[in-house]
């Protein structure tokens, strides 16, 4: 995972929970959606956290300190819908874990019981633990290979979290595909409304070019403009996850290519 702050005034005066950018490293690269960790109103900075999965995620990841970004678009998005609603589980996995933070911070913020969940594979990848101990009553964590917390997945932790009998107004998760479609699972027996943002391929993040279009209870829905976020059990993961893997091929040519540059 990296983390880095990025000089973007106008974006850290007027994002909200939930909001993403579009960045450009170069004139000639691609426009990728990253999700908006956290802002500051009096340094004039941005976070992002991501995760180096292609070619572009590569060469953000060697840009220089102080280096210019060719394009920083935001803030993007429909905000998370944040009031009291109670008792309120957020789950994250992965780098998912950095997109529910500001969502669990202003959840908190709005007088919410704060139930984190957070899991990774393994305890090195876990990120923004003690920021999202901090904003929760109360903390749990998973990981995959048990090197850390409980040894397993968050659904499970979610299943046990109910199993408990302890009353639940809403969750949000958010992670890769697989697992938000495992929590929604999970809640729907118990009608348990679950919010999760999605993160179809996108270009250009305006609700012109239809590329993010998603099935979300039947409709055709733009996940730039209508979302990212959305009601989980009415989410068509299974197209979803089709899409997503659309070029997968390409990407990976792509990413050899650059490996092949770097060895020269």
């Amino acid at each position: 995972m990296v983390k880095m702050r990025i000089n973007a005034p106008d974006v850290a005066r007027k994002r909200k929970a939930g909001q993403f950018i579009v960045l450009m490293t170069d004139e000639k690269g691609e426009r990728i959606p990253l999700t908006l960790v956290d802002s500051s109103d009096k340094d004039g900075t941005i976070t992002i956290i991501f995760q180096i999965v292609g070619k572009t995620t590569t060469c953000l990841s060697e840009m220089p300190e102080g280096e210019k970004l060719y394009a920083v678009l935001g803030p993007l998005g429909r905000s998370t819908e944040i009031e009291n609603f109670g008792t309120v589980v957020c789950v994250g996995g992965g780098v998912g874990i950095g997109v529910v933070y500001p969502i669990t911070k202003a959840l908190k913020g709005a007088g919410n019981k704060i139930i984190s969940i957070i899991g990774a594979r393994t305890k090195d990848i876990l990120i923004l633990e003690d920021e999202t101990r901090e904003m929760s009553d109360t903390f749990l964590v998973a990981t995959d290979d048990g090197s850390y917390g409980f040894h397993g997945f968050v659904s499970d932790v979610l299943q046990n979290v109910i199993d408990s009998g302890e009353r639940i107004d809403r969750v949000f998760a958010i992670g890769p595909v697989p697992m938000m479609r495992v929590i929604c699972n999970v809640t729907r027996p118990y009608d348990i409304k679950t919010i999760v943002s999605l993160n179809p391929i996108m270009v250009d993040a305006t609700g012109m070019c239809g590329a993010c279009r998603v099935s979300v209870g039947g409709h055709t829905r733009f996940a730039c403009v209508d979302g990212p976020e959305f009601d989980g059990h009415d989410v068509d993961f299974d197209l979803l996850m089709s899409r997503l893997r659309m070029y997968y091929h390409h990407e990976k040519e792509a990413m050899e290519a650059v490996r092949c540059a770097s060895h020269d």
